[in-house]
């Protein structure tokens, strides 16, 4: 009755609210089929801010990418960390972060994202790249001839048995490559549930998904997690916060850890299979990128081949322009995610040209990134592929405009502000050397001629997963 009573009583100075018929739902089921038309919609119908009833949620979304910033800078009235611990904790299954229980942990893990900047990101990009390389080689020095492989499957195998034995280290058993793709399976099993999960919905009604995260937990338990060689320090730091709280079990550490896992590669891999499918979509990227990084090689010294050990730097990596700017393209095309703020009171929201937001506390304020990165006042022809749109007169571009005016948010793949992804400068860095290490070692083409699309399932939760898997060529360049 509350819901419904405050539905029809808005104050003075609260946006126009969206509230759609059917109780408790609200707008849910249309804005699950797709998020992104219906915002559109309701922005030609009810201007830049507006609320939407979804789900028992009130939620205010703001279209004008001009106002992010004061969304953004607002981060002690409209705070992140405390929504997305809860989502956290009941989807990877460890209790919840309450500062009496767990005192500074919350702070403690957000604190050892430290070891993904700097200095400590350039000894985990290393170890990324040889163990990238290693993968490689295994999997594919035999092809000498042409192979031919599911693209999303392969970049699913590479990408997670590289991040896991960067992050965890190598598992030592004579089947170690067995034993990660076992892990594998059954987290491409609980990633299909995920959006179910996020969505509120008990994992008691999703089938199998509880037993798997149960066995996917128990591979993280100390006693498993201790046999693994060579794991990362950032894993270590948090063992070692980890070990300082009695009142966390050693299932809710080991659950801790495949949470950390999941943040590390449930976008990454799909992004990583998007880069390379517009690349392989389009020769005249694919050979512009190959140039690039050849080039590097030759100038380097460096001779390319699964037998060879490259190294990059960080600069070396940076200075990749074309690389870098297919890959945001990619990223431009495939992410949704929604960045969400929690009013913590009564609060007015002040926005540029003397506007006002009325919010209550409990509210949620929502950007939707998508809208901008398909706007074609920004992007022209936002829904074709452009290699090289982040690039003028041969280096990075920083500054895209709207109605006259540069933007100083234009492309938000990993989030914004507080809520931004602390992993960004690691997920680049891996999606990078994982195609240069393609491109350098092989001759790579499509092997069948089928259109595939963004699956709109995961619509407000980070890169959307392709539609249908699709077949690739490979074999080693002479």
């Amino acid at each position: 009755l509350f819901i419904f009573f405050s539905a029809f009583n808005r104050k003075t100075g609260e946006p126009p609210l969206i509230n759609g018929w059917i109780p408790y739902l609200g707008k849910a089921l249309i804005f699950r089929k797709d998020a992104y038309k219906f915002l559109l919609d309701q922005q030609k119908k009810f201007g830049d801010i507006f609320t939407v009833h979804i789900a028992g949620r009130y939620i205010t979304f703001i279209m004008d990418p001009f106002q992010y910033v004061y969304v953004i800078r607002n981060s002690k009235q409209l705070e992140f960390h405390e929504f997305a611990n809860k989502m956290a904790s009941k989807t990877f299954d460890y209790p919840a972060l309450s500062k009496g229980k767990f005192p500074e942990l919350k702070e403690n893990l957000h604190r050892i994202y430290q070891y993904l900047q700097g200095k400590p990101l350039d000894i985990i990009s290393d170890h990324m790249m040889i163990n990238l390389q290693d993968i490689f080689e295994w999997k594919c020095s035999q092809a000498t001839d042409w192979e031919t492989e599911k693209m999303y499957k392969f970049c699913c195998s590479v990408m997670f048995e590289a991040s896991f034995v960067t992050l965890y280290g190598r598992v030592p058993a004579a089947d170690g490559h067995k034993v990660i793709s076992e892990i594998r399976d059954k987290f491409i099993k609980f990633d299909a549930s995920f959006p179910y999960l996020a969505a509120n919905i008990p994992i008691e009604l999703l089938g199998a998904t509880k037993k798997v995260r149960k066995e996917l937990i128990h591979h993280f338990l100390l006693q498993n997690m201790t046999k693994w060689l060579g794991g990362s320090k950032v894993v270590q730091a948090r063992q070692d916060i980890f070990e300082k709280y009695e009142l966390l079990g050693d299932y809710d550490k080991a659950a801790h850890h495949f949470a950390f896992l999941w943040a590390s590669v449930g976008n990454t891999i799909p992004a990583t299979f998007w880069a390379m499918y517009y690349l392989l979509r389009h020769p005249e990227a694919l050979a512009a990128v190959r140039d690039e990084i050849d080039h590097l090689l030759q100038s380097t010294g460096q001779k390319r081949g699964p037998t060879y050990n490259i190294h990059l730097t960080r600069e070396q990596l940076d200075n990749l322009v074309y690389l870098e700017s297919a890959l945001n393209e990619s990223l431009r095309m495939c992410s949704s995610s929604m960045n969400i703020r929690i009013s913590q009171e009564d609060f007015v929201l002040k926005l540029e040209g003397n506007q006002e937001v009325v919010l209550r506390k409990g509210d949620w304020i929502a950007l939707y990134p998508q809208i901008l990165h398909m706007d074609p006042e920004v992007y022209e022809d936002p829904k074709e592929y452009k290699f090289d749109r982040y690039i003028e007169n041969g280096k990075k571009k920083t500054a895209f405009y709207k109605a006259g005016r540069k933007l100083k948010y234009f492309l938000m793949p990993f989030g914004s502000g507080i809520s931004m992804c602390p992993g960004r400068f690691l997920a680049m860095n891996e999606m990078k050397m994982f195609l240069f290490i393609l491109l350098s070692h092989f001759d790579v083409e499509l092997a069948e001629n089928k259109a595939v699309r963004l699956d709109n399932s995961r619509m407000g939760l980070g890169i959307l997963l392709p539609d249908v898997d699709i077949a690739f060529r490979y074999k080693l360049r002479s």
